[in-house]
């Protein structure tokens, strides 16, 4: 696959994901819903990964938003990245048991609600690159 392609994949595999991420939403499913928001979010970056690095473009297997958005060479706005940043702690938050029970109370339907939408602001944001 070369790197458009590739990128085609990653965004089609964020859009399915969403689509998972709103029905877990509109059952208050929350944990799960803010887990797959990132999975949204994460694949965005890795298609533009591939966009930007047409060299390599393998994304790396990882799966910090963050890192992902500086090795994707995207120039990030300061509102956009701080949201990236919450988003990023949905990864861990919602896969182990240690730290679910905590989120799992922190995951209000007020609490995701926001999130949500931030979710949908960095994903638009994401696909206007």
């Amino acid at each position: 696959m070369n790197n458009i392609d590739l990128m085609k994949y990653w965004f089609e595999s964020s859009d399915n994901d969403y689509e998972t991420m709103k029905i877990l939403y509109d059952n208050k499913k929350n944990t799960w819903c803010l887990f797959i928001g990132h999975l949204v979010i994460e694949k965005l970056l890795k298609g533009l990964y591939a966009k930007n690095n047409s060299e390599s473009p393998l994304a790396p297997k990882i799966h910090n938003l963050i890192l992902l958005s500086q090795k994707a060479n995207l120039d990030v706005p300061n509102e956009i990245r701080e949201k990236i940043q919450v988003i990023n702690t949905f990864n861990i938050s919602a896969r182990y048991d240690d730290y679910k029970k905590s989120f799992d109370e922190k995951c209000t339907d007020d609490y995701t609600k926001k999130q949500v939408k931030n979710i949908e602001e960095v994903q638009k944001w994401l696909k206007e690159q």
